[in-house]
This record gives structure tokens, C-alpha cells and sequence, in this order.
């Protein structure tokens, strides 16, 4: 169980959106933070690649390697 602490216009923000979108406030920061989890982990993936040189890949090669191209 996680439990934090938002400052007072964050914390008015997301009760807004769960009124806006009818969920609970933690079903709204739960969807938030998985999202932002999955953006921040392939940010990371991206920078590591900088680092060490790797070459970059291109769009057909990342849909290729996902498996969703033919």
C-alpha cells in the first residue's frame, strides 16, 4: 500500500479529474503514475542506449523487434 503526500493544488487537481472522469481519486493516480512509469522507463532504456553509443534504431526496427510488423 503506498501512501504520499500531494501538495494542496495537486491534490485539488486530481479530485477535480476524478470527478471529471468518474473514477476514485486512487483509481486516477494509480492510471497516472503507471503511465508516467511507462514513459519514465522508456526514457531511461533511451538514455542508457546515449550513453554507451549504442546505435540507434529506427521506427520499422522497434515495431520489427516487438514483433509488430511482419
Amino acid at each position: 500500500m503506498l501512501s504520499i503526500y500531494l501538495d494542496p493544488e495537486t491534490e485539488k487537481r486530481l479530485t477535480a479529474l476524478a470527478k471529471r472522469t468518474g473514477q476514485s481519486e486512487d483509481e486516477c493516480a494509480r492510471q497516472l503514475i503507471e503511465e508516467y512509469i511507462d514513459d519514465l522507463e522508456d526514457r531511461y532504456v533511451a538514455e542508457s542506449r546515449l550513453a554507451a553509443r549504442q546505435p540507434s534504431l529506427t521506427s520499422q526496427q522497434v515495431r520489427k523487434e516487438l514483433g509488430l510488423e511482419h
